[in-house]
């Protein structure tokens, strides 16, 4: 399951790149990619615990 989310990461940037690298731009096809990286980047980042979350648990341990 991690994997999609780096999979999601990747196929996004390359999207977002090719579509802003032609000459006719492609609106929906950078917008798409855009989309893609980002929700990728979004599922990265809610399996990373929170440094606030880590410090309460110290403290309650102390």
């Amino acid at each position: 399951m991690k994997y999609l989310n780096y999979i999601l990461v990747i196929i996004g940037a390359i999207v977002a790149l090719y579509a802003n690298s032609s000459k006719e731009q492609n609106q929906f096809i950078l917008i798409g990619g855009i989309v893609l990286l980002m929700a990728g980047i979004y599922r990265i980042s809610k399996t990373i615990p929170s440094k606030r979350h880590n410090n309460d648990e110290l403290n309650k341990e102390d």
